[in-house]
């Protein structure tokens, strides 16, 4: 049987997508390989949030030809649904696979590594719409259709990555149905649509069946969770279902859009410790002006409103944001704006972004563009300021118990040997000594600067 390898790229969606596409060709017996090299096929998952994510995907293929010139490459993902046409005119590519056949990948390997390999054409998107072909018939170079009209989910975690295959990811959400100006993903992944919770459930057990003690839940737009199905299920009711019919013993909410974090959310999240303390919460703008252009569905009263009632119940969850910098029209006083209310928000980390124009976004057509000096000036400023609120709150765990994941990371430092792990409130901490990763433990923190370090509790 041939092989495979994935090349991902892009956010825990993506990641989640090769997932079950790798365990859909495992299943069929396809081997899976580690790198590019020597792989009869290679799948690119692209992302195409920015123009740099697009610039990535470009040169990973012409890297990967160049280096396996007898692989055929089949590109998929975001980028190959936005724009099939720039892909498939790369040297090596076979197929130019996009999110809405997705699904389709499994069955076109099987035609491409068996007998009467398909030469390179385009399949018309009409006669896609006329339903299921046979490859063998109807080769093609691209496959692609109407996004909207996808209603399957690709299901499967990420059990790999950095973490050392001790925090799994799970997707139960994908798609979105808001139209943020600046936004690409609806128009390359479709309507929201949901995982049923009795799909997730499964998968949790599974997971945790398998010795794994932290799950991270994943979605295009995680907090719309439910709205879909039929009867509707509410976010925090499936949230509540893990909790009750599982033995996971932590459970982490990726990011949630501002006006999905209610106070019931919050009160589930603060009656019990098995769901991490951590709250990732898009901002954007911290001007008014700039989100009604960028068309979010909340001000920044809003927004602040839901960060102090975290603070009232949770006071030392990790919260996070993203930041978009140099929005068309973004002036220094939107800036200044921005600046003052994360100084004023109980922020533990900020991921900044610089603006990126979007083809077919309401945002690619706007005036006032920015400049890129000015861009680099204020992203600066926002990460320094981002910088010192995360050291005031790694002081602010100085004697502080925590309760931490080993993960596969270690090192030496003038104290001895350290093992990285990650605590509910997503602070990475160094705890003394050499332990196994996928360990539960508690530690006492220690020091602060420049890292937190951690004495085991009990040992």
């Amino acid at each position: 049987m041939a092989s495979f390898h994935i090349e991902n790229f892009g956010c825990r969606a993506t990641q989640a997508d090769a997932a079950a596409i790798e365990r859909q060709l495992v299943d069929r017996g396809y081997a899976a390989l580690r790198t590019a090299a020597g792989a009869d096929v290679v799948v690119v998952n692209t992302c195409t949030v920015t123009a740099s994510a697009d610039s990535q995907a470009r040169q990973a293929i012409r890297a990967i030809h160049r280096k396996n010139p007898s692989a055929r490459i089949v590109v998929t993902g975001c980028y190959a649904q936005r724009a099939p046409e720039e892909l498939a005119e790369l040297e090596g590519v076979a197929w130019v696979v996009g999110n809405s056949h997705k699904p389709e990948i499994p069955r076109l390997l099987e035609e491409m590594t068996g007998p009467g390999k398909a030469r390179s054409a385009i399949v018309p998107l009409e006669q896609l719409a006329a339903g299921p072909m046979s490859l063998a018939h109807a080769p093609a170079k691209i496959l692609t259709g109407d996004i909207f009209a996808q209603t399957a989910m690709l299901v499967a975690p990420v059990e790999g990555g950095e973490a050392g295959h001790t925090r799994p990811v799970l997707k139960i959400q994908d798609g979105c149905n808001s139209r943020c100006a600046y936004c690409v993903i609806p128009f390359v992944r479709g309507r929201s649509r949901s995982l049923p919770p009795g799909t997730v459930v499964e998968e949790i057990r599974r997971l945790a069946a398998a010795g794994y003690r932290e799950v991270v839940l994943s979605g295009i737009n995680l907090g719309s969770y439910g709205r879909d199905l039929l009867p509707r299920v509410e976010f925090r009711e499936v949230l509540g279902r893990i909790l009750e019919e599982t033995s996971l013993e932590r459970l982490r909410i990726s990011s949630v859009e501002p006006m999905d974090i209610t106070q019931d959310l919050i009160a589930l999240v603060s009656s019990s410790d098995r769901i991490a303390q951590h709250f990732h919460i898009p901002l954007q703008s911290g001007s008014d002006r700039i989100l009604a252009a960028m068309r979010r569905w909340y001000r920044t009263a809003h927004y602040a409103r839901r960060l102090e009632w975290i603070r009232e119940r949770l006071p030392q969850a990790g919260i996070g944001a993203d930041v978009i910098v140099g929005f068309p029209g973004e002036t220094d006083a939107d800036h200044r704006a921005t600046l003052e209310l994360v100084r004023q928000l109980p922020f533990t980390y900020l991921h900044v972004f610089a603006f990126s124009k979007r083809p077919g976004t309401r945002a690619a057509e706007m005036p006032d563009e920015v400049s890129q000096e000015a861009i680099k000036r204020r992203s600066r400023e926002l990460r320094a300021l981002a910088a010192e609120k995360s050291a005031a709150f790694r002081v602010a765990q100085l004697g502080r118990r925590l309760r931490v994941l080993t993960l596969n990371r270690s090192g030496e430092g003038p104290t001895g040997t350290w093992t990285g792990a990650l605590a509910s409130n997503y602070l990475e901490v160094r705890v003394d000594g050499c332990w196994p990763a996928n360990q539960m433990l508690d530690v006492r923190i220690n020091a602060a600067e420049p890292y937190l370090h951690g004495q085991p509790l009990g040992f």
